[in-house]
Order: structure tokens, then sequence, then C-alpha cells
């Protein structure tokens, strides 16, 4: 006779732990949402900002850009990226003007089991009005969540390579 094991449902859960996964939007709906007015998203490469900042063509080429148009007014550029969390990727797109001003961040997907604060409007509204030149450092002018820390962290330092790539690009 064969014996068998089994656990009890409290010792599996104990070792699966639960699955936090989570779309918010996609890129179409992340566009819709920096740039309202815009009727025209036109797909740019920041080739030219990844050379002259000598960032590696393989962090660029996962990133996703455009630039957006009202009618043949230019109103300004969508780059959506992702970082690592703690874990898993969080997926975002950030928004900046002609002037290459930040003007929004949204978050497209998160995976962690924590954090999911950094999707709230008064976190992601720090980033509002800076540009590549500004420091964006967590805890200094970009607030960390607590629980958080590694997802603000990753989220900032992805925001303004984003920055300083549509500056170096489009300037």
């Amino acid at each position: 006779m064969k014996r068998r094991r089994f656990l009890s449902g409290l010792a599996v859960s104990a070792l699966v732990p639960p699955a936090f996964a989570t779309d918010y939007l996609s890129i179409e709906g992340a566009q819709k949402a920096l740039f309202p007015a815009a009727d025209r998203f036109v797909p740019l490469s920041l080739a030219r900002g990844a050379a002259a900042l000598r960032v590696p063509d393989a962090r660029v080429a996962a990133m996703h850009a455009f630039t957006a148009y009202a009618g043949d007014q230019l109103v300004g550029y969508v780059v959506a990226d992702a970082v690592i969390g703690k874990f898993e990727l969080i997926g975002y797109a950030v928004g900046l003007t002609p002037e290459r001003t930040i003007n929004g961040l949204e978050i497209l997907w998160y995976r962690e089991s924590h954090g999911y604060e950094i999707r709230q409007p008064a976190w992601r509204a720090q980033f509002t009005g800076k540009t590549a030149a500004s420091p964006l450092r967590v805890g200094s002018d970009i607030a960390n969540i607590s629980g958080a820390t590694l997802s603000t962290t990753h989220v900032t330092d992805g925001v303004r390579l984003v920055a300083q790539l549509v500056q170096a690009t489009t300037a």
C-alpha cells in the first residue's frame, strides 16, 4: 500500500503567496489620459538621446515613445516603460509637454504585493512640472511610500531617465 502525504489547506496557503497583478491602463489609454486633446500619436525613436546619454540600446528598445499631435500641432511626448519593483515589473507612462516638462505619470500595471499606493494621484502629481534638469530623488523632492521604497525609487529613476532621453532626443 502506497503512503500519501497531504498538506492541510493552511500549510499550502502558507507556502503559496497570494497573487497580485493589476492592469490599469494600456499604452493607448495612457496616451489619452496624458494628452486628451491629441488625435494622433506618432512613434518616436529615442536612439539619438540614448547615444548622447550612453544608455544601452537594449534598455531603450523596451520603451515605447510617441509624439502627440492635435491636428498638426505638437502637444507633447509620451514614453511607456517598465522598471523592476522589488520582484516584478511596474509599467508606467510619462507625458512631457513640447517644452519637455513632465505633465503627468500614469501607472500601466503593478504586480507587487505591496506599494500599489504609487498609483495614487497625490504621489504621481509630484512629478508634474519636473524636467530633465530636476533632481528627481526619492526622499528629497519625491516622497517615499513606506513599504514601497524600491517601487518608488525605481519608478522615479525611470521617470528621470525618460525625461533625459526625451530632452536629448528632441532638443
